[in-house]
């Protein structure tokens, strides 16, 4: 059964204290007149600009005696983001515990860290249970106990996965997840997390019940929010698509590697998810666990994250081939960097800052010199930089990153506009439109191991009360709509069905509103 939902201008005016008569001779007037189309008016309000919103805020604090001079954001200078599409603000520069505490430095130099970061600005704090061996959580724990830090102004997170060598110590059931959260919170010395990530996907649990056990612990008051750690697109919206089936609780964030050298995931996957599920980006590694700082580029420091023992991965990596070809692109970062007045350091960390879907950028310093350095990058970003990325770069913005993507000697659609002819090595275009899919020339493809998102049958316009009856699948054979919430959907979700099993196996009949139907046998979504 669906409701009408009146508009504004289909709810009539009340008429108070007109007696019966005069209402007929209204309505007869109202007959004979000639009726004139109603102004259209907005039936909600329309959310207030930044400038308008601070005016009213400052009007309200003003009314109870305070001022925005003293809050801290006015004092420190740090910038602060949603979370996603979440209320959570976060400060745009984290400090990450990952290799530093319990390892690298001592409790002194951590705890110093942690007040040289707070006094900046710095709200939240990253730890996980795996961080050398829970020894992370203790002293993160154990610094903010003896701070005497207002827990309301802080944001803490953990991860789970790898909690201990037992087969039920690890993975993402939902034993571990509540076992392994009481366990963060014990060592931790607090209540609650603002944040629970998943720290990597596990195929060996239904995703149904990861989605069920992080519901629960937001429930039990243990966590405010969950979100994902190295996860894929796909496996971000089986989530939630889960959760919005069950009437559970999605995930809010992924944290993925992002720096000059690791852009895909974060500019190509996750702006989809963003603006369209609400996901956001909390990210790590910002100089590349070390090399854009340049401090490699004459070997690995005794004193560097490379020179540990159980980090001989890292040092592998820098002095590869592809490390090498790293470390001479930064040569050619050095110039701007000094034109723009900030160190090579800063002009990274900037550069992560001015992507709009990317809430905030976790640090990880061994010493209070390069924090104090890296915290430099605030007016970094808002000095030289200018303002955050509003539109986030596709692929076919990246042609030396993602060469060939268009097919064998078709240029892509923003060379095409440039005016771009076929590189004169590449191979003739084929006939058949072979390279192309679905036969369009031009037509640029997503980078390998991305879904892809465009319809499969070419979308015409329709009117809007079909467009709404094919949304809520009252008739099977009206146009498909336009849109591309529903075209990021319906691709991702008809890749979950193909490529996953567990969710075939989770839920063997297609759930209410997926009933599959439509000319061209596609899927309507709920």
């Amino acid at each position: 059964m669906h409701l009408y939902k009146p508009a504004c201008a289909d709810i009539p005016s009340p008429k108070l204290g007109l007696p019966k008569s005069s209402e007929s001779a209204l309505k007869c007037r109202r007959h004979l007149a000639v009726t004139k189309p109603p102004p259209q008016a907005a039936c909600w309000p329309v959310r207030p600009s930044g400038a308008a919103e601070r005016k009213y805020l400052e009007k309200f604090l003003r009314a109870h005696g305070i001022s925005l001079q003293e809050t801290t954001r006015a004092e420190t200078g740090m910038a602060y983001r949603n979370l996603g599409k979440s209320g959570l603000r976060v400060s745009c520069l984290g400090l990450g515990t990952w290799v530093t505490f319990g390892g690298q430095i001592s409790d002194e130099v951590a705890e110093r860290l942690m007040t040289i970061a707070y006094e900046s600005g710095v709200n939240l704090f990253d730890t996980a249970e795996v961080y050398a061996a829970g020894k992370a959580e203790v002293i993160l724990g154990s610094i903010i106990k003896k701070k005497g830090w207002r827990r309301s102004s802080l944001v803490i997170t953990t991860k789970l996965y790898w909690g201990g060598k037992a087969e039920t110590e690890r993975g993402l059931s939902r034993k571990h997840i509540i076992e392994g959260l009481k366990g963060s919170l014990q060592r931790l010395q607090l209540e609650y997390v603002d944040v629970v990530f998943a720290n990597r996907p596990d195929s060996n649990t239904p995703m149904e019940e990861i989605v069920r056990a992080m519901t629960h612990v937001i429930n039990q008051g243990m966590a405010m929010y969950w979100g994902t750690s190295r996860w894929s697109a796909m496996e971000i919206m089986e989530a939630y698509s889960v959760a919005r089936q069950f009437n559970m609780i999605p995930p809010v964030c992924e944290q993925a590697e992002y720096h000059l050298f690791q852009r895909e995931k974060v500019e190509v996957q996750l702006p989809e998810l963003y603006h369209k599920i609400g996901v956001g980006a909390m990210t790590w590694s910002p100089l590349a666990c070390g090399i854009i700082s340049g401090k490699y580029g004459n070997g690995v420091p005794e004193s560097s994250r490379a020179s540990l023992k159980c980090y001989q991965w890292l040092k592998e990596r820098i002095v590869s081939e592809e490390g090498r070809k790293q470390q001479n692109k930064l040569k050619d970062l050095a110039p701007i960097a000094e034109r723009l007045g900030c160190t090579l350091p800063q002009l990274a960390v900037a550069w992560c800052l001015r992507n709009e879907g990317v809430s905030s950028v976790l640090l990880g310093s061994s010493t209070p010199e390069q924090l104090v350095e890296n915290l430099g990058a605030i007016q970094a970003s808002t000095a030289a930089l200018g303002r955050p990325l509003r539109q986030p770069p596709r692929v076919a913005a990246f042609p030396k990153l993602f060469p060939g993507r268009c097919g064998p000697g078709v240029p892509s659609p923003h060379e095409a506009a440039r005016g771009a002819q076929p590189s004169p090595g590449a191979p003739a275009a084929d006939p058949a439109n072979r390279g192309s899919p679905r036969g369009r020339p031009g037509h640029c493809l997503p980078p390998r191991g991305l879904p892809e998102l465009a319809p499969r049958c070419p979308v015409s316009a329709v009117s809007p009360r079909r467009r709404r009856r094919a949304v809520q699948g009252m008739s099977p054979h009206a146009t498909r709509p336009r849109g591309n919430g529903l075209r990021i959907v319906r691709g991702l979700r008809d890749h979950i069905l193909r490529l996953s099993s567990r969710f075939r196996t989770s839920h063997p009949s297609p759930p209410r509103g997926w009933e599959r139907g439509g000319r061209g046998g596609g899927q309507w979504l709920p």
